[in-house]
């Protein structure tokens, strides 16, 4: 029997997907020895956005999170998701702070980094696969998967020839708005296991309500490796159910590890996390729905939502679709970037404006500016010339790797912060969100004095 392994994201993806990355590590502590023990390729749990979700809204501190997640499950692999050069954020970081990020991730617990580049600029990933593999963790090379006129197998295929050269130890097709077909799936995993000797991880999203003949095609072809999601935190933006998955994939003749009693009792654990959730309107039941809308539009779950709160907040709700079917429209002319962090805000927000102001680019976001400029990397196809010339004017675009204009950060931010700081991992998060981590450490710094106060006044008693 051809044997297949699965990821669970509840910890990360699902729970970024379905309610805005809003679970307190209490919220899954006495889970994580089931999790550890149910059989999973690995453990999704850290990344994405739960790293600015802790600072900003969770008062926790995102490396302690890790630590902890760690030590309850020994047995696991412990994977995040990185954005290249991005990190975690929205902009470029100079080397030294991608590379401290990186080793001190590990440090902590992660065994694999999933590092994507938001334009498949693969210049905007080699450093972090660089300083994972020196750290001796897993580089898992992702390609952002889109379509367009310039998006095509062969294309794909090349780039994961160069990242196997690159020395990645397996290669991810990371679908983030639930766009890939079960056809596409096939010939795709198809293509670059022809093309290189790595392991092939595949990542969906229910979003469209592919997802699920999409991993099962994905699997035919060979996939090693499927993301999915334990079922009360699976479908709509989120992932494919993992006990569906696992139950379908044993039935076609698959060998899997996962032990189907374990997950139940995972999934019987998350039920009441959901309805939660659900009663305090974290989970808003659009998000649950099928949105086949995507299809047309590649407008993931999270874009959709931001474009939503964006037009609601303006009064504006009754443009959406005016601004939806612009959204196609920003992004040929920026050269057709994948929609995915950043790149998705920043064309959503675009075509909003555009929609809003009545007129095609009168209003330009610094984002669009940066990203013309070429700072956030090549572009698949050049920029629409007459908009880069509305932008630029005579200048013309970077060619170089951006970070390769950067100053280092990490010694200016550990001056900047002084005895704020109390180890490298607080200036990291400073440096990828100064405000919210500057933020938090006043609140520790509070709660240590406390806690002091406390003591002394017991003792005093």
């Amino acid at each position: 029997m051809p044997k297949i392994a699965l990821t669970e994201t509840v910890l990360r993806d699902a729970n970024q997907s379905l309610v805005a990355t809003r679970m307190h590590f209490a919220d899954f502590a006495d889970v994580l020895p089931l999790l550890d023990q149910a059989g999973f390729y690995s453990l999704e749990c850290w990344g994405g956005a739960t790293f600015d979700s802790c600072l900003r809204y969770l008062d926790e501190d995102p490396w302690e999170r890790l630590r902890k997640i760690r030590a309850a499950c020994p047995n696991s692999k412990l994977q995040m998701l990185l954005r290249g050069q991005n990190l975690l954020g929205y902009k470029h970081y100079p080397d030294d702070v991608v590379r401290l990020f990186v080793k001190k991730s590990i440090e902590n617990g992660i065994d694999i980094i999933r590092i994507f580049d938001a334009l498949n600029d693969l210049r905007n990933i080699e450093v972090a696969v660089d300083e994972t593999i020196q750290n001796g963790a897993h580089a898992s090379g992702t390609l952002c998967f889109t379509t367009s006129p310039v998006h095509d197998l062969d294309a794909f295929a090349k780039l994961a020839k160069q990242m196997e050269s690159m020395g990645v130890h397996s290669i991810c097709i990371k679908d983030m708005a639930g766009i890939m077909g079960p056809k596409e799936a096939f010939d795709l995993v198809s293509a670059i296991k022809q093309s290189v000797k790595l392991p092939v991880v595949v990542h969906t999203h229910s979003t469209t309500g592919l997802g699920f003949m999409t991993l099962l095609k994905a699997a035919e072809a060979g996939a090693d490796v499927l993301d999915t999601a334990i079922s009360s935190f699976s479908g709509g933006t989120s992932q494919p159910a993992t006990e569906t998955m696992a139950y379908t994939l044993r039935q076609m003749g698959f060998d899997l590890d996962v032990d189907s009693k374990k997950l139940k009792q995972i999934n019987d654990f998350f039920k009441p996390s959901l309805a939660k959730f659900l009663a305090d309107g974290t989970l808003n039941p659009v998000v649950m729905g099928t949105s086949t809308d995507a299809l047309v539009y590649q407008i993931p779950g999270g874009m959709l939502s931001n474009l939503v709160a964006q037009l609601t907040a303006q009064n504006k709700l009754d443009q959406l679709d005016a601004v939806l079917e612009e959204t196609p429209r920003v992004r040929a002319d920026l050269g057709y970037p994948p929609l995915v962090t950043p790149m998705s805000q920043m064309v959503g927000a675009q075509a909003a404006a555009n929609v809003l102001a009545g007129e095609r680019y009168k209003n330009i976001s610094k984002e669009i500016r940066s990203y013309v400029r070429g700072e956030y990397g090549r572009t698949p196809v050049p920029v629409n010339a007459d908009l880069q010339k509305k932008i630029l004017g005579d200048e013309q675009p970077i060619t170089c790797r951006f970070a390769d204009l950067l100053s280092p950060g990490v010694e200016a931010a550990r001056a900047e912060l002084g005895s704020r700081a109390s180890c490298d991992e607080d200036v990291l998060s400073y440096i990828a969100f100064p405000p919210q981590a500057e933020a938090y450490f006043a609140k520790r710094e509070a709660k240590k004095r406390a806690v002091v106060r406390y003591t002394i006044e017991r003792v005093d008693k």
